[in-house]
């Protein structure tokens, strides 16, 4: 059958408009081959209610788009007969005008994360959004959700969600367990050069609170490979340091760095880099990004139009310092993006 393609990512993946089952309407989204992801098809109301419901990206305001000029040109499609002018007339009639929130979408990618153990407070840290093939996730750096060396073992964690897309002020702590039946639910990664310090936790979407507003990286927003970012480029943090953050707008502060070291290769033999930036406690798994325009980047046309680089994982210090004499380095660690690609990996290794 013949279909309507309505939007291809830089990375390959396709949105197709097309009849499904009981000649209703879906969007089937087809993932690149390289991800191995599988084909799945959604009705396009579901579809358009996934975008209002604070799911970002190309695909939804192209569906929109698409939509409203069909309906205007009083378009007929013979190769999707559920797709008639009037059951497109119907369709657009349920579009609202959605606002966009007054923050930028940067912002709205990062979170603020609490750790606890049962009830009690541990720690604060950073966190963002991340989506592939339809599929939600929270990153972060690994030692915030377990770390033996202090004796830091939450079992659960909380994170800040904005719930009016109008009112900034609004927002709800929403609950994420870290084990079942005694088994972790983040995924985790190792290399030659040991662990790395990121994790990824799942997040149901059908669990999250009505009016969830975020923004989500995916994975158009990588580096493209063979791409090199020169040593001293600019590069910016998101997070909340010490936990402090816009407290009425409940948003992250950015913090202005530059790369430290070479990028692309694996630092003392780590799957990280080196950046130059003032950090606190608190900012462990915030992104570390650059604009996209710098790159020349596949994320340069999507919602949020920064390459993301890495996650920032903690300072680097010398041992052996003096610390009456020597100041602190002020260099951090972080670790490369393109992990995120085998941590959210439907079969993960």
């Amino acid at each position: 059958m013949d279909i309507i393609e309505i939007y291809c990512s830089p990375n390959g993946d396709r949105w197709l408009l097309c009849d499904g089952a009981n000649e209703v309407a879906v969007i089937r989204h087809v993932p690149n081959a390289a991800s191995g992801g599988i084909v799945t098809e959604v009705p396009v109301e579901a579809f358009l209610a996934a975008g209002r419901a604070g799911q970002s990206g190309p695909q939804y305001e192209s569906l929109r788009e698409f939509l409203a000029g069909a309906e205007s040109c009083d378009a007929r499609y013979d190769t999707v007969p559920s797709l008639s002018p009037t059951n497109v007339a119907a369709i657009v009639s349920q579009i609202p005008q959605v606002p966009q929130p007054a923050a930028e979408a940067l912002l709205l990618s990062a979170a603020r994360v609490r750790t606890f153990a049962q009830q009690r407070h541990l720690t604060n840290a950073s966190g963002f959004f991340f989506i592939r093939n339809d599929r939600l996730f929270l990153v972060t750096s690994r030692h915030v959700l377990i770390d033996s060396p202090s004796l830091h073992f939450p079992d659960r964690i909380e994170v800040e969600l904005h719930i009016d897309r109008e009112n900034l002020g609004a927002s709800t702590w929403f609950s994420l367990p870290l084990y079942s039946a005694g088994t972790a639910l983040w995924r985790q990664a190792s290399d030659d050069g040991g662990d790395v310090d990121v994790a990824v936790l799942e997040i149901c979407k059908n669990r999250l609170p009505p009016g969830a507003v975020f923004s989500a990286f995916g994975p158009e927003n990588l580096p493209t490979p063979g791409r090199a970012m020169p040593a001293g480029a600019s590069i910016l943090i998101v997070g909340f340091p010490l936990g402090f953050h816009d407290s009425l707008h409940h948003l992250p502060v950015v913090r202005q760095g530059i790369i430290a070291s070479a990028f692309g290769l694996r630092f003392e033999g780590r799957g990280c880099f080196l950046t130059d930036a003032r950090t606190h406690r608190g900012t462990s798994g915030a992104p570390v990004v650059t604009s996209a325009a710098s790159m020349q980047a596949d994320g340069a046309g999507s919602s949020l139009p920064w390459t993301l680089l890495g996650i920032h994982s903690s300072t680097v210090d010398m041992g052996a310092r003096d610390r009456d004499v020597d100041e602190s380095l002020g260099l951090n660690n972080a670790w490369y993006a393109d992990v995120l690609m085998t941590l959210t990996a439907s079969h993960p290794g």
